[in-house]
């Protein structure tokens, strides 16, 4: 972790999202097989949502598991589940320390009972933060706006306004995120929050995700900061 004094972010910058890109590659560079890249790539996870605290970001969003992943080998897709099991235990252990609202976002129907109770429960305890962090598990933006679509539909919506379509997305709680941060060198966003990232700015690094540091963050952020954001105006 960054030993250095952290400066709070300016205003302009309230949500920052997370595309934790080359776990993989990064074992793979080592000789080891992918699992290990997602054990270490969990340990950058941690301190950089420490940092984020620190900058006292209201929002932060990572994209810990897509719709597409269980693709993935049977064997990487087992050891991701046991990571996830071991992140909700790391949490409800040290829940008084948490300085966020835990969301997840993403269809929850795929998980078993015993995930499913315990993301609930998750929830429910840090409710009463004022600060959010969204983990996106089972998440596709597509899968999104077609279950967000389906909700407005069953509420009995004829016609939708993009207000109607916002409120209805997982992240209806926590808004756009100003800032897109993907690791691992490859320009693009994976269905990943499609509908909000409409004038999100977006920063791509080729620092694979185990190697993404606190200083790599403050980077993007100085980065950010020299953008103009017009909003299609001039």
């Amino acid at each position: 972790m960054s030993k250095q004094t952290v400066t709070p972010v300016e205003p302009s910058l309230s949500h920052v999202a997370f595309i934790m890109d080359g776990n993989g590659r990064w074992a793979k560079k080592r000789g080891m097989p992918r699992e290990y890249g997602h054990r270490f790539g969990v340990k950058a996870f941690r301190e950089i949502l420490d940092h984020c605290r620190k900058l006292e970001l209201k929002t932060v969003t990572f994209y810990a598991f897509s719709t597409e992943n269980w693709k993935r080998p049977e064997r990487e897709v087992r050891a991701l589940m046991h990571l996830m099991d071991q992140y909700f235990e790391e949490c409800e252990k040290n829940m008084d320390a948490y300085d966020f609202r835990i969301c997840f976002l993403g269809d929850r129907g795929v998980f078993d009972e015993k995930r499913r109770a315990r993301m609930d429960a998750l929830e429910q305890k840090s409710a009463h933060r004022t600060r959010t962090l969204n983990v996106a598990l089972n998440y596709g933006g597509r899968a999104e706006l077609v279950h967000a679509c389906n909700c407005l539909i069953e509420q009995g919506a004829r016609s939708v306004t993009e207000d109607d379509l916002a409120g209805a997305l997982y992240t209806a709680h926590s808004g756009d995120p100003d800032l897109i941060i993907r690791t691992g060198g490859d320009l693009r966003i994976s269905n990943f929050l499609l509908w909000q990232a409409a004038y999100a700015e977006l920063y791509f690094t080729d620092v694979l995700w185990p190697d993404f540091t606190p200083e790599c963050l403050d980077a993007a952020i100085a980065d950010f900061y020299t953008r103009k954001r017009r909003y299609g105006g001039v």
